[in-house]
């Protein structure tokens, strides 16, 4: 008799064994809300044969990149690292981490990305609350400390640079109100790190996340995450265990701490790449790498002021690294990130959430924050607008 399972087994495609043998990969400048574009000699690193994980020259080469961090970050945290997966992982490892059943989780939502981190709370059976700004404005410490003082929170979550919007939440001074009220402080530095000053200690951060591909112009996949002391005393004192096996930080600790203990099969390639994007910040020197930054984008909004075009932010709250800019009457906003796409190889982003349709966001991150980009994009946007 014959077997219905012959009958039933896929047939590959035949197209697809006449394809190109390599993958084709368009050349892009990548001037949206993220990725940018790797610098080269990460790439390099990249491709590296990737070694065991817990090979004596991987494991230091893991602190390398704890070091590292730590240096962009401006912290002395011990439990800084790259957690394996893109920033939505790392941002869940902070809240999976530290928020137990009925916790009260406070966040300031002025963007989409405070939505995302109050249904994240919610998922670990957060009380979540929430205080709210319009897109593209940020928080004073008066509205913090009264929210602080309503709701009581275990947790009060910021977005330090709001990708949606392009707005800096300054930080400033609210470590200091969560010690007063016994809170911890986490901080969304997606959009920031490797751009944008950042001094969690002096800050009193206790919980911070961020990613790979924007500012420090790595592939994603590699997302740092930061806890301090304080967080980690929280961890410890859980009545109950972490509810995300993978990202639990008790676990995790044993592998990226003395222990060494075996946890998860290590990113091992996307080590290698942090570890290269991390080397070049720490060549360049922080402060020159936020100057460089400052100054790119001081550029852009001068050249996007000369053709009439404006940007949605306030000038001293605006993000370095990401600007939304408004789009003017009678145009079309998805025609003109097309058209520089098709007709440039230049991305850029439209607008998210409630201000889709309203803006661009036009990115200058990482290796691609320099002047010749700030030309290319004006330039490209000048003969599209001009269409």
């Amino acid at each position: 008799m014959t077997s219905t399972l012959s009958t039933a087994r896929p047939k590959i495609d035949e197209t697809h064994l006449h394809a190109a043998p390599r993958t084709q990969v368009p050349e892009r400048l990548l001037l949206g809300p993220g990725p940018s574009n790797a610098h080269p000699s990460v790439v390099e690193a990249m491709n590296y044969q990737p070694i065991g994980h817990l090979d004596p020259a991987y494991l230091q080469l893991m602190d390398e990149v704890q070091s590292l961090l730590r240096y962009t970050w401006q912290t002395s945290n011990p439990m800084t690292l790259p957690v394996s997966g893109t920033g939505s992982a790392a941002m869940e490892a902070t809240l999976a981490n530290t928020v137990e059943p009925d916790d009260v989780v406070l966040v300031g939502v002025n963007g989409y990305f405070g939505h995302r981190m109050m249904d994240m709370a919610e998922r670990y059976r957060a009380d979540v609350r929430s205080i709210h700004k319009s897109w593209g404005e940020v928080f004073s410490l008066e509205e913090i400390r009264a929210a602080l003082e309503e709701h009581r929170p275990r947790i009060l979550g910021l977005v330090h640079a709001e990708t949606s919007t392009g707005a800096c939440q300054p930080l400033e001074g609210v470590g200091d109100l969560c010690r007063e009220y016994d809170c911890l402080l986490l901080a969304d530095t997606v959009t920031s790190l490797g751009g944008m000053p950042l001094f969690l200690d002096e800050w009193k951060v206790d919980l911070a996340y961020s990613c790979s591909q924007k500012g420090l112009s790595c592939p994603p996949g590699s997302s740092p995450f930061t806890m301090s002391d304080r967080a980690l005393e929280k961890m410890d004192r859980r009545q109950t265990k972490v509810a995300n096996w993978y990202l639990d930080m008790s676990l995790i600790r044993n592998y990226w701490g003395q222990g060494r203990t075996y946890h998860h099969t290590a990113p091992v390639n996307m080590t290698y790449a942090i570890r290269a994007a991390l080397r070049l910040v720490a060549d360049e020197r922080l402060e020159q790498v936020w100057h460089r930054h400052r100054a790119c984008a001081e550029q852009l909004w001068a050249g996007l002021e000369d053709m009439g075009i404006f940007c949605h932010v306030p000038h001293e709250y605006r993000l370095t690294t990401l600007t939304t800019v408004r789009v003017p009457d009678g145009v079309d906003p998805k025609a003109v990130t097309k058209a520089m796409l098709a007709d440039h190889n230049i991305e850029i982003g439209n607008g998210l959430g409630e201000l889709g349709g309203k803006v661009w966001r036009i990115g200058l991150m990482g290796h691609n924050s320099r002047p010749e980009n700030v030309d290319r994009v004006l330039a490209a946007m000048k003969q599209v607008m001009g269409r």
